[in-house]
């Protein structure tokens, strides 16, 4: 079969496509006939090994694994042992270890069953994107109905779930992005939207908020504290930006230092895969409360340019591998 490899850390041009055995799944997994694979940031990290505090769980010098990718939408060919939840033609999505490539083999409690009305391109685009926007809202926002959330980056891959899970949960939504994405923002609910481009949203001018979700990581912490009600709460989304060492992920430690020393709630977050969310989304989804924005599609031999397009960070909602 075809799959997406890569030997060294380094840009997407380090990877390259080879001819690999079809993978056997084992206890508990399933093996898919892999149709879509999303694109997201975590993707551009495994990549390039950046920051370098990642290199510890995944390879000092060079990557452990070869393979490339984890958001991933398709059939289900092959059950491993002990495996009651999926049979051989079922259409599922969620997480593995390499999905970019023809065939990949997942855990079951990775995986949910892709809702009728979606296609494989638009369940590729939900999990990690959507687990992290829904995780940020709900457990670390504690988001309730009524309340003035903002979010930072409402118009890439977390900010467009972002948007429209706020609303599902009852608050008033503002998202911030550039000029460009404003008609997309609203389009999937947003009550208001910044363009950032020629607003400050941090300078009094607007009523505070309720809730700052930061996806885009650009905005100085002290200037999201000064956007928030006297006892608002701030979520830290990933770590983009900053130095190759650390990159972000120094907002995420200053925001936990932050805590004990002010009366609004900064929360530092990273999102893991969960079954259970990864059922709500599908739920969701299935009942039309969230579609997924899939802007552009590209073909597995295509893998290196969507990253790049990635990377360049104008993307509007997902990127989508298809195979």
């Amino acid at each position: 079969m075809k799959a997406i490899t890569r030997s060294v850390y380094g840009p997407p041009r380090v990877l390259g496509l080879a001819d690999v055995p079809e993978p056997e799944p084992g206890a508990g997994e399933v093996r898919l006939r892999v149709h879509a694979a999303g694109v997201d940031q975590g993707v551009w990290h495994m990549l390039t090994g950046l920051p370098y505090v990642m290199r510890l769980g995944i390879g000092l010098r060079r990557p452990r694994s070869p393979w490339v990718g984890a958001d991933v939408a398709g059939e289900v060919t092959a059950v491993g042992t002990g495996v009651t939840a999926f049979k051989p033609g079922d259409r599922v999505f969620g997480t593995c270890g390499a999905a970019y490539a023809e065939h990949a083999c997942a855990r079951v409690d990775r995986l949910a069953a892709i809702p009728a009305n979606l296609t494989y391109e638009q369940a590729a685009a939900i999990p990690t994107s959507g687990m992290t926007a829904l995780r940020a809202l709900r457990d670390s926002g504690q988001v309730r109905r009524g309340q003035r959330v903002l979010i930072t980056g409402a118009g890439g891959g977390v900010g467009t779930f972002a948007v429209q899970l706020a609303k599902t949960f009852g608050a008033h939504v503002t998202g911030v992005c550039s000029g460009a994405k404003e008609e997309l923002v609203r389009s999937i609910g947003a009550d208001d939207v910044v363009d950032y481009t020629r607003e400050d949203f941090t300078d009094g001018s607007r009523p505070p908020y309720d809730l700052i979700i930061d996806v885009a990581g650009l905005r100085r912490l002290s200037h999201l504290r000064r956007a928030l009600t006297p006892r608002g709460t701030y979520v830290i989304v990933g770590g983009e930006g900053g130095g190759r060492w650390l990159a972000g992920l120094d907002r995420q430690l200053r925001t936990a230092l932050y805590g004990p020393f002010t009366r609004k709630r900064p929360r530092m977050f990273f999102a893991f895969p969960r079954e259970a969310d990864l059922l709500t989304l599908a739920e969701l989804a299935g009942e039309g409360r969230i579609t997924p924005v899939v802007s552009a599609t590209y073909p597995l031999e295509r893998a290196p340019e969507a990253i790049r397009e990635l990377e360049k960070g104008h993307a509007r909602g997902k990127l989508v591998i298809t195979v």
